[in-house]
């Protein structure tokens, strides 16, 4: 019996209750073509994170078989109670199973989605309008208030380009919301050429934007209902403490002595910035 719900994350998904192995592909077939075909025959079943198609041993008779993962472990069963057993594209029978073996070190090592996988699975489920991501605050963090400092050091060694962000999420149809916080940082020798630290701090804005809305899109879950309604969930640290809506307009992000944070990586980061911003009237 189905479940009446599923719970979709915004992680890798690697339980084996999401994943199907598909036996007994011909070998008549192109990679690129049993590729296509899968991905659009079970795609119609719900969100894939992934289609991979390789060859039989040798010590098997020639031919393919297949892996589809899914996001929903429901949407995966029912895929498998829907195939197993035709043909799908080929004359012959397919078999279609659920992942029974699985090696424990990959379901311990929860990984987090790519930021076009984000957007890719939250325009699937909710919709290009059913939500939106805006910056709230994107600070150069590589900067000293001692003008002097950071000219002497660039001279001597390689100097330290970092960036700090904040996104926040919206679900509009849901009332709810959720920010992410990101930190990029990379060295350049002190001999560089100025236009390219100009393009690296390109690369490493979009980088921290990136890794912040990730890290925001790790606090939603998605909650498929049986009546094809999707839920959206945002889960909250007690410990972390972000800009409330309604001090918007007075926190000046500029006020905040973002030189202490030179050193410090992403969690001392929101820490320390949230911190200030507590200490507001």
């Amino acid at each position: 019996m189905d479940a009446e719900a599923d719970v979709i994350e915004f992680k890798v998904p690697n339980e084996n209750i999401k994943t199907l192995f598909i036996w007994d592909i011909l070998p008549a077939f192109s990679e690129a073509f049993i590729f296509e075909s899968l991905w659009s025959i079970f795609s119609d079943f719900g969100a894939l994170y992934l289609v991979k198609v390789c060859q039989n041993a040798a010590v098997v008779e020639p031919g393919f078989y297949a892996i589809v993962k899914f996001f929903s472990a429901a949407q995966a069963s029912k895929a498998q109670k829907a195939t197993n057993g035709k043909g799908l594209f080929q004359a012959s029978p397919l078999k279609v199973t659920l992942c029974t073996r699985q090696n424990p070190a990959f379901t311990n090592n929860v990984m987090p989605l790519s930021s076009p996988k984000c957007q890719e699975l939250a325009n699937q489920y909710l919709g290009f309008n059913g939500w939106s991501s805006r910056v709230v605050t994107l600070q150069d963090l590589s900067s000293s208030d001692e003008a002097g400092e950071l000219h002497t050091v660039a001279k001597t060694q390689a100097l330290t380009l970092k960036y700090g962000c904040i996104v926040e999420l919206i679900f509009p149809r849901h009332s709810t919301s959720c920010r992410g916080v990101g930190v990029a940082e990379e060295s350049l020798p002190h001999d560089s050429d100025p236009s390219e630290a100009c393009i690296k701090r390109g690369k490493l804005q979009k980088w921290a934007k990136d890794k912040a809305l990730v890290d925001a899109f790790r606090k939603v879950v998605l909650v498929l209902l049986s009546n094809g309604k999707v839920a959206v969930e945002c889960r909250f640290d007690p410990d972390e403490i972000l800009p409330d809506e309604d001090r918007e307009g007075i926190i000046k992000v500029n006020d905040v002595s973002w030189s202490q944070f030179e050193n410090m990586g992403e969690d001392d980061f929101l820490s320390d910035l949230s911190l200030n911003m507590s200490r507001l009237p």
